[in-house]
């Protein structure tokens, strides 16, 4: 490592936390609103109008997923699982999660339902944990067993998958998780905050990973033949990759954060190389210039990227009727631009169409099976609100 290279470093570990969106510089109580507060929108191309209605609160929650029966998971960072009732407003606590390594950005991520829910039971978790080397995200599968109407638990919990090698810090776990059509498990893992994690093949930091829902390597994937964690990669070069979803024809679309300047929409192509830390159309927080995109066309350009930043959260692409305007566009949640990007991925280029100005900081968002959008702002006593058709 250079000692230009190695002094960005350190100036990078320093400031990053702040800048990219670490739940630690959040002590503010955030502001009581209306229940049906319109959020504002800034048109670029799209207007859907909307309403939002608070609905609950909840501490420091960073995701969420939809059970059969409408009922709400919702995950909390220091390691708690919710199921909320959106009609009688009942809040459960769900027992049998595994400890995490709380702090930092660390916590308990993001929760998703297996494709075939209703039959097994499975559910699957992302957190932080610590261990030899320092700390890292894992993945655990478990059954949600609701025999009980009051006392949900998660039984037959096993780890499926963690971030190799753990390393120092607590930024840039990354660790959503997605189903696609074939039920395959995909992970977004960050590069920890390391740099050039993202380009080692001995490390699955700063990858998209395609597994098995046993946690196995899944066929076909392009690294296979070098074994070891390389298996599981299907893409490398990313950095805090922190939404991921799938669009109709089952292409994957990842929005991830970058240093100072260039958050990236990325869509995923099998075996590609995105760059960082080699290249970027950011530059890092010292200061240091990373050369832009356009100067290494061997690897891959992200479809759009933001400067100034929108600190992406999360990202779903809608699907349902309630959002005319919005249908098969993505949704990205943004932290530090306390919005919701929409961007037409049909365009070309690929483009922004519509931003909505929460004010506040926008942590997840999730369409239900009745097409309306849940979103879940960020902080200590964040709100879960309903967006609705106006």
């Amino acid at each position: 490592m250079t000692t230009q290279f190695a002094t960005s470093l350190l100036c990078s570990s320093l400031m990053l936390l702040t800048a990219c969106g670490s739940n630690n510089s959040h002590s503010q109580e955030l502001q009581q609103t209306s229940n049906h507060a319109q959020a504002v929108s800034q048109t670029t191309g799209v207007n859907q109008t909307f309403k939002t209605q608070e609905i609950a609160r909840f501490k420091e929650p960073w995701a969420l997923a939809q059970l059969n029966d409408g009922r709400l998971l919702i995950t909390e960072r220091q390691g708690a699982v919710k199921i909320f009732d959106p009609t009688t407003k009942q809040v459960l606590n769900v027992s049998g999660v595994p400890k995490v390594r709380y702090g930092g950005q660390g916590g308990l991520g993001d929760v998703v339902l297996h494709p075939q829910f209703a039959q097994n039971h499975w559910i699957y978790l992302s957190y932080a944990e610590s261990g030899e080397g320092g700390q890292g995200a894992a993945v655990v599968r478990a059954q949600l067993d609701l025999s009980a109407p009051n006392q949900p638990k998660l039984i037959h919990l096993q780890k499926i998958w963690q971030q190799t090698p753990k390393v120092s810090g607590q930024g840039h776990y990354g660790h959503r998780l997605a189903f696609d059509r074939e039920g395959k498990l995909w992970i977004s893992s960050g590069e920890r905050q390391k740099f050039d994690p993202a380009q080692d093949m001995q490390s699955n930091l700063g990858k998209i990973v395609r597994l098995n829902d046993d946690g196995s390597p899944a066929a076909g994937n392009p690294f296979a033949g070098q074994g070891g964690v390389a298996a599981q990669i299907w893409s490398l070069g990313h950095r805090n990759p922190l939404g991921m979803a799938f669009d109709e024809n089952g292409q994957l679309w990842v929005v991830e954060m970058g240093p100072k300047g260039g958050d990236e929409l990325n869509r995923i192509v099998k075996g590609a190389n995105y760059g960082y830390p080699v290249v970027s159309n950011g530059d890092h927080y010292s200061g240091l210039p990373i050369p832009d995109h356009d100067t290494r066309p061997e690897f891959k350009a992200p479809e759009i990227s933001w400067t100034p930043v929108i600190s992406p959260s999360s990202m779903i692409i809608y699907r349902g009727d309630q959002f005319p305007a919005w249908k098969e566009k993505a949704l990205i949640g943004g932290l530090s631009s306390e919005s919701i990007t929409v961007v037409d991925l049909k365009s070309q280029p690929v483009q922004e169409v519509q931003r909505l100005n929460m004010k506040q900081r926008i942590r997840g968002l999730l369409q239900t099976q009745d097409g309306l959008i849940w979103v879940i702002e960020d902080g200590s006593n964040a709100r879960l609100l309903k967006l609705s058709a106006d």
